[in-house]
């Protein structure tokens, strides 16, 4: 059973600019460590991998139906991959809170994320089941 989806689209040149004028304050205030370790590694595509996050905390939001209040920001969600590169979302704290309090009794609450980019957008969907 379906009981959020969320998607978005992040243009890659808003965080270009963000990066540049914030830089280091910007990634550490928005993004985990290991979004910023993934996207650095590739530093002809860090604002296109960290855009891509940055959809994914906004759709996440979206399918938790808070939007980025009630405990839900972006601090508290993460994009992580699996070895075969399948992004997967990660939730934390007031997320995880909320994510809990959708899930129905009984349930086991699954959160399902995709990513792509053609610059300069980036897209995230995420979809929350409870099977």
């Amino acid at each position: 059973m379906i009981i959020g989806i969320g998607t978005d689209l992040c243009d890659i040149r808003r965080i270009e600019t963000a990066l540049e004028r914030h830089g280091e304050r910007f990634m550490k205030r928005v993004f985990t460590e290991i979004e910023i370790g993934r996207a650095v590694r590739k530093p002809h595509r860090t604002a296109s991998s960290l855009a891509m996050a940055f959809a994914a905390k906004e759709a996440c939001s979206k399918a938790l139906g808070t939007g980025f209040r009630r405990g839900v920001y972006h601090n508290t969600m993460g994009v992580v991959h699996q070895p075969s590169g399948k992004p997967d979302m990660v939730l934390i704290d007031g997320a995880l809170k909320r994510l809990e309090e959708l899930t129905p009794t009984g349930k086991v609450a699954s959160v399902y994320v995709t990513l792509t980019d053609e610059y300069p957008l980036a897209n995230a969907v995420v979809v929350i089941s409870a099977d």
